[in-house]
């Protein structure tokens, strides 16, 4: 195979494109000649999926355009640098809750946009739940008005709320409190499923559902305040790694590859209508673990690991869930796995902010 260098922005991202293409078990000739509507691209999962696909055409010939559906402009930019120019990947700037015009008939509608970041939960709940109520909304009746081959909704593994069942199979819900703030994304994630589900139903708008949980990997914002982006930038700065609690809380974390090549798979071989968890089950840890798995990846940093008292403000709003799993018989089932371990996968990281 060709490689992706010539189209991606460094080495450890050209590399994934092509494990992506390379191991993913669907038909990608399913988007030759096709139109791609990709809602939020600039953002950290949708934007491996925009490298795929344009991957496609550099390396097969695929002939797949894709719209960029994005509310600001520079960071498009920024973050497709090295595509600008080319003549398969469009932008539209807009905010995603507002009506949708597209001049020609899409095929396949990828609906990523959401403010993800714990961070904006308790300054923005209205801005982070509106892309997810009001963007599906105004996505569906696009689907439905302009008929497409499949449609993709990005859930959350927080729509689960507080359950017992770990790890978390589709159907083990638990509780979640609509009144408080936090509960602004995993509610309206909810929501967003109810009406994936409600208009296959009355209009067959042919909606497929995923809910991945931590996903990690190149691209990954640095400072949207979850602690294992916290961790990466300390050892990228050679800093000591602060824990700033017991560090008890654990979670199953996917590498960014892995679970775009399961984002792929579920919108070309999923049922409608029905979630599926994207996750990697074999890849759990505690937070004080993945400190000191990080510091012990690089030893010739001589980082250490320090525990500080948690310190909360109204910005970033705590999870309350302890540890998180999700069980993926489902999707394996449709024939993907997450090959990457967690020393491999965070080695990656790191390593592509330093190229």
């Amino acid at each position: 195979m060709n490689k992706a260098n010539s189209t991606t922005i460094n080495r450890i991202i050209a590399e994934d494109i092509e494990r992506i293409i390379d191991a993913t078990d669907v038909d990608w000739s399913a988007f030759a000649g096709k139109r791609v509507l990709i809602t939020g691209a600039s953002g950290f999962l949708p934007a491996y999926m925009v490298e795929t696909l344009l991957y496609l055409n550099h390396a097969r010939n695929m002939g797949v355009h894709i719209t960029a559906l994005v509310r600001n402009r520079d960071n498009f930019d920024k973050r497709f640098c090295h595509h600008l120019g080319n003549p398969n990947l469009s932008v539209l700037v807009q905010d995603v809750s507002t009506p949708i015009k597209l001049e020609l008939q899409h095929h396949f509608i990828i609906h990523a946009a959401s403010q993800a970041s714990p961070k904006y939960y308790g300054i923005d709940p209205v801005g982070t739940l509106s892309a997810n109520v009001l963007g599906t909304m105004q996505l569906l009746e696009l689907a439905r008005s302009h008929p497409v081959i499949s449609f993709l909704y990005f859930s959350s593994g927080e729509v689960y709320g507080e359950t017992q069942h770990v790890p978390t199979r589709e159907a083990d819900y638990g509780y979640l409190d609509p009144t408080a703030v936090r509960s602004c994304y995993a509610e309206s994630k909810r929501m967003g499923e109810n009406m994936c589900v409600s208009w296959y139903t009355q209009y067959q708008v042919p909606a497929k559902i995923v809910r991945p949980f931590h996903t990690y990997g190149p691209g990954m914002k640095l400072d949207d305040g979850r602690v294992y982006a916290d961790f990466v930038r300390d050892i990228i700065e050679n800093r000591s790694i602060v824990v700033k609690s017991e560090g008890t809380a654990s979670r199953a974390f996917c590498y960014l590859a892995d679970a775009t090549a399961g984002f792929f798979t579920v919108l070309l071989k999923g049922e409608n209508a029905i979630p599926y968890n994207i996750g990697n089950s074999q890849a759990e840890i505690s937070v004080m673990e993945l400190a000191h798995l990080l510091v012990d990846l690089f030893p010739e940093k001589r980082l250490g690991v320090v525990r500080e008292g948690l310190k909360t403000g109204k910005a970033y709003m705590q999870s309350p869930i302890s540890r998180n799993c999700p069980e993926i018989s489902l999707i394996n089932s449709l024939g993907w796995t997450p090959k990457t371990s967690l020393p491999e996968g965070f080695k990656r990281t790191i390593e592509s902010y330093l190229i």
